[in-house]
Formats: structure tokens, C-alpha cells, sequence
């Protein structure tokens, strides 16, 4: 039976890092954001970082970044199985959002500007889970 607590503990764990994961990405939303945008936000990031993965004005060490997001992104091996109802996608999130965290501090906003597919709304939510504000520039250095 300590099994059973320990596992209703770690499912208890993983529900409340979710809630938490929900509360911030709603926190940080823009005011203008509706659902239809926020559905409209994966497609749209998807574009965004093979658009910037492609692009030979960025250093080197940021491609091959978003090139091993994207590969990790359509691998079938995962963190967490997809088939687990929610938290499947959850370390897919995590994931996405550190390394785009990472590129668009070194490439700057313009960059995410430039590739943008989406509407303006969108770009913000990605700015400011970036720690961006707009006219921010990151350290777009050649390697």
C-alpha cells in the first residue's frame, strides 16, 4: 500500500506543476489575446522556429538550437509519454519554452519579428515568455 501513496503523491505533484504551468502562461497572456489566438499560438511558434532555424543571419550556435527543438519536437520519444491525457504535451511545453527562451534573448525581437507567421498578439505572448519586452535587443553576434 506504500506504493498506492506514492504514487497518488507524485500524481498530486504533477497535477499542482500543471495548474502552476496554466496559472503563469494565463498571467502572462496580453490583454488582446483571445482563445482563437492562443489555439492559433502552436502552429504559429511551430512556423516560427523553422522559419528562425533557417535563417543564416543568426549564429550558428542558435540554428542548431531550434534544429535539435525541432528534432526533439517531432521525435517520438518523449519526457513524458503524449498518451498521458495533458501531461504528455506538458514536457513538450517545457521544452519549447526554454529554448525559445534561450534564442530569442540571443537573436533579439527583431528576428522574431521579421519570422513571425502570427497575429501581433501572439508575438507578444512569445516576447514575454522570452523575459522580452518590444525594442529589446538580444546578443545577435556571429559565431
Amino acid at each position: 500500500m506504500d506504493w498506492l501513496r506514492l504514487l497518488i503523491a507524485v500524481a498530486g505533484g504533477l497535477l499542482i506543476v500543471w495548474l502552476l504551468l496554466l496559472a503563469v502562461l494565463w498571467r502572462t497572456r496580453p490583454d488582446g489575446l483571445t482563445v482563437r489566438d492562443g489555439l492559433r499560438l502552436l502552429p504559429d511558434v511551430v512556423r516560427l522556429v523553422r522559419r528562425l532555424a533557417a535563417d543564416r543571419s543568426l549564429p550558428r550556435r542558435l540554428r542548431i538550437r531550434l534544429w535539435v527543438l525541432l528534432a526533439y519536437l517531432l521525435s517520438p520519444v518523449d519526457l513524458v509519454p503524449d498518451v498521458v491525457p495533458v501531461l504528455g504535451y506538458a514536457d513538450d511545453v517545457v521544452v519549447v519554452a526554454w529554448a525559445l527562451r534561450s534564442v530569442v534573448r540571443g537573436a533579439g525581437d527583431e528576428a522574431l519579428a521579421r519570422h513571425w507567421p502570427g497575429e501581433p498578439a501572439g508575438l507578444a505572448v512569445v516576447l514575454r515568455l522570452a523575459g522580452l519586452t518590444p525594442g529589446t535587443t538580444g546578443s545577435a553576434a556571429r559565431d
